[in-house]
């Protein structure tokens, strides 16, 4: 009798998953229309003159924001007027490009839809360092073409690789920042 419970259970919660990712896969959510505007939590850079660090992670696109989040940092230098985003992106490499990007752009957008938050913050004085420190980490950064879901690397092992090149972040990822691990 208890095995046959047991093999019950492991129907329903199968059953209650798969369910869940067919309704997430719907047909209305498209990765393509997905918002990638700014959430409004970045300090203006027009109007801060302090140099600004910010870690962000938001929910992986479709089911697997169900488990994980990426990861990225984005930093602007004293009196700058426009951020600096790091980040890695698989699809990049699908390209023939560097899954690895350090460009000017919108510090804190939608991650296709889902609402970023910060990780980790830092402002003022010190920072311009920090950001100098995470500069060298991300040029030596041994995976800047190589892109792997699971186990990684990917971008949570980019940003992992920065927090272990730059220990005065003290920035610790969590469980669902799946590849973070990658770097051990």
């Amino acid at each position: 009798m208890k095995r046959r419970a047991m093999k019950i259970i492991l129907l329903v919660f199968v059953c209650g998953i798969m369910g869940g990712v067919l309704l997430n896969c719907s047909p209305h959510k498209d990765w393509r229309t997905a918002s990638r505007e700014s959430a409004g939590i970045a300090p203006d850079p027009a109007v801060t003159q302090d140099a600004v660090l910010h870690v962000y992670g938001a929910r992986a696109w479709g089911w697997r924001g169900w488990f994980a989040i990426h990861t990225w940092i984005a930093a602007k230098r004293t009196g700058e007027t426009s951020y600096t985003v790091y980040d890695v992106v698989g699809w990049r490499g699908n390209r023939g490009e560097p899954v690895m990007r350090i460009a000017r752009d919108i510090p804190d957008r939608y991650w296709y839809g889902e609402k970023p938050r910060v990780l980790k913050a830092f402002t003022g004085a010190g920072v311009d360092k920090l950001i100098d420190d995470i500069n060298r980490a991300a040029s030596a950064y041994p995976w800047k073409s190589t892109y792997s879901v699971f186990p990684g690397p990917n971008s949570n092992t980019f940003i992992a690789w920065i927090a272990k090149q730059v220990p005065e972040l003290e920035l610790d990822l969590p469980f669902t920042a799946i590849g973070s691990g990658y770097v051990n």
